[in-house]
């Protein structure tokens, strides 16, 4: 453990909810937030995972330091290298200056790999060493620069059977399972959307005007 995590530390981004499953995750939060161990976040897209991350990162004792958050799915492949290991002046055309990676820029911090199981199988490889290591080569260079960083990861998509079909490393899968936590759909936890449908409407009208009528609940629910 790297440090105790304050228990009345409240959840920024709040998890809202009153189900059983959420109560789970907020536990799991807690316990793994100050564990220096790499959390792989799993659940459907739109289940909160982003939110999970923070909040791993804000309870824990790197909350000062900076959380980068790179997804996946909006970085192209050719330049998603470059972004994730950085790269020196000269190392490809249109690299006019040395830049450093994100990887790099989260050192002290948290590093949040959104989607992971869209990363390709030539920067799996890279990322496997980085984590295996705690070192980052930019492209174009032959040195090694050290980095302390925390990993954080999330996918919606089931990685046991990319790892079966040779999508995804087996190696990297054990990797970046130092951790587990599974984030439910909306649809196994129906008593959360009252909760959730308040905390939405607190949002868009802070002084509490508008009520979630008896049928509009209803209507929620039966979706």
């Amino acid at each position: 453990m790297e440090k105790p995590v304050d228990a009345h530390m409240p959840f920024d981004p709040p998890m809202v909810g009153r189900s059983p499953a959420v109560l789970e995750v907020r536990r799991l939060v807690r316990r793994v937030a100050g564990a220096a161990i790499t959390v792989l976040v799993e659940g459907e897209s739109g289940t909160g995972k982003e939110i999970v991350a923070r909040n791993v990162h804000r309870l824990g004792p790197r909350r000062c330091r900076p959380l980068v958050i790179v997804n996946c799915m909006e970085l192209p492949e050719t330049l998603l290298q470059s972004e994730l290991f950085g790269h020196r002046r000269g190392a490809f055309t249109g690299a006019s200056h040395d830049r450093a990676g994100l990887i790099e820029s989260a050192d002290g911090g948290t590093f949040f790999l959104d989607e992971i199981g869209e990363l390709p199988l030539r920067q799996q490889a890279a990322l496997l060493r980085v984590i295996q290591e705690r070192e980052v080569r930019r492209i174009g260079e032959s040195a090694r620069r050290r980095i302390d960083v925390r990993f954080v990861f999330a996918t919606n998509r089931d990685l046991a059977a990319l790892v079966a079909k040779g999508r995804f490393r087996e190696d990297l899968y054990f990797r970046v399972r130092g951790a587990e936590i599974r984030v439910p759909p909306l649809r196994e936890r129906i008593e959360d959307i009252r909760p959730l449908a308040e905390h939405f409407l607190r949002q868009c009208r802070p002084t509490g005007a508008i009520r979630l009528a008896a049928d509009a609940f209803a209507a929620l629910a039966a979706y």
